[in-house]
């Protein structure tokens, strides 16, 4: 049930979109962000923009080209998000927010029981963490289909 601390906690009044960061989430997050590489041309764009526009994205599920024009340009958006997704950034962001929300909760930052049930044993992917893109994959072919072999 929502209590008035709660609703005071979970308040984002002041900011320009209810998705942005405020300043203690910016706090928490910004050193898992990398720097720019050396070498090179400086970094123009502001990696909270970045940040801010890929929650927007995620929050009013919008689409890329439905950015506002106050957000940094989506070509640059979904470039950094993917850059991100591949360094592992992603990972680190939500693993350190998850710690934190648990802590807050009062609660150990890393369960200490988990429940299994047989149907979601069934459904657990099998293999690679990640699974193969279909357009990596070969295609196979079978002895019977064609009709030289």
């Amino acid at each position: 049930m929502w209590k008035p601390e709660h609703r005071q906690a979970a308040a984002r009044r002041g900011l320009r979109y209810e998705s942005d960061l405020t300043d203690a989430e910016w706090a928490l997050v910004r050193p898992l962000i990398r720097p720019a590489k050396r070498g090179g041309r400086r970094r123009t764009v502001d990696v909270r923009e970045v940040l801010n526009a890929v929650l927007y994205v995620l929050w009013t599920g919008c689409q890329w080209k439905a950015l506002p024009k106050d957000l940094p340009p989506k070509s640059t958006v979904w470039g950094y998000l993917d850059r991100w997704d591949r360094d592992g950034t992603l990972e680190r962001i939500h693993h350190a927010l998850y710690v934190e929300a648990r802590e807050k909760a009062g609660r150990e930052a890393s369960p200490t029981t988990a429940i299994i049930d047989s149907q979601s044993a069934k459904g657990a992917p099998k293999g690679a963490p990640r699974s193969t893109p279909r357009a990596t994959t070969r295609a196979r072919r079978c002895s019977g289909a064609s009709v030289t072999f």
